[in-house]
């Protein structure tokens, strides 16, 4: 099974984004049964969902795990819904800051993630991996790319599996921080990644 796994690239002024650490991590691994093909996706408005189609359409998966980090969430996050709102906190790494805007105006308010996100989330409890099923990607860039997946997936009636993940803050992000936020290890994230991955490719 070709399974595309993406990450993006710092942001927000760190140095490190555990979503690129996994996706350069996990482009070296053997996972039996499966093939990843990997792409890490600029924190931009504009060219951050153009890398993630251009990538579908260049490796053609089987399914696809996107990843991203939330800074603020103490476990995995897997993502049940992505919504037609762009509202960014933060600029982007271009600079591109906007509120309360559609994805496509001519869109659907949501999509529902067509992973089997029970599963990977029973398989990460049950290996020890804290973990929780999301109802909100957000109204950032990993809100963006998921919905802009689904929506070109749907539009193009493309059968693959897709979703999004959203990783915690690594330990040496957190230490640089103002006030205390939660952390997962590198080690922890990679694991519950590959799990994931397992999941998927065993349906």
């Amino acid at each position: 099974m070709k399974i595309l796994l993406t990450g993006f690239e710092p942001f927000d002024n760190s140095p490190i984004n555990p979503s690129e650490q996994i996706v350069h991590t996990l482009s070296n691994v053997s996972i039996s049964g499966v093939q990843i093909d990997t792409a890490v996706l600029p924190v931009d408005l504009r060219h951050g969902p153009a890398a993630l189609l251009n990538a579908v359409k260049m490796s053609e998966p089987e399914a696809v795990i996107c990843l991203g980090q939330a800074s603020r969430r103490a476990v995995i996050s897997i993502e049940r819904v992505a919504i037609n709102l762009l509202d960014f906190r933060i600029p982007d790494n271009s600079g591109n800051q906007v509120e309360d805007q559609p994805i496509e105006p001519s869109g659907p308010t949501a999509y529902f993630t067509t992973l089997p996100v029970r599963k990977i989330y029973d398989t990460l409890k049950a290996k020890g991996i804290p973990a929780e099923l999301s109802l909100s990607a957000g109204t950032y860039l990993c809100n963006q790319v998921m919905f802009s997946l689904l929506h070109y997936l749907k539009e193009q009636d493309l059968k693959v599996p897709a979703g999004f993940i959203h990783l915690p803050a690594l330990p040496e992000q957190a230490a640089q921080m103002k006030g205390s936020i939660p952390s997962m290890s590198l080690e922890t994230m990679i694991r519950g990644v590959r799990f994931a991955i397992q999941v998927i490719a065993q349906e």
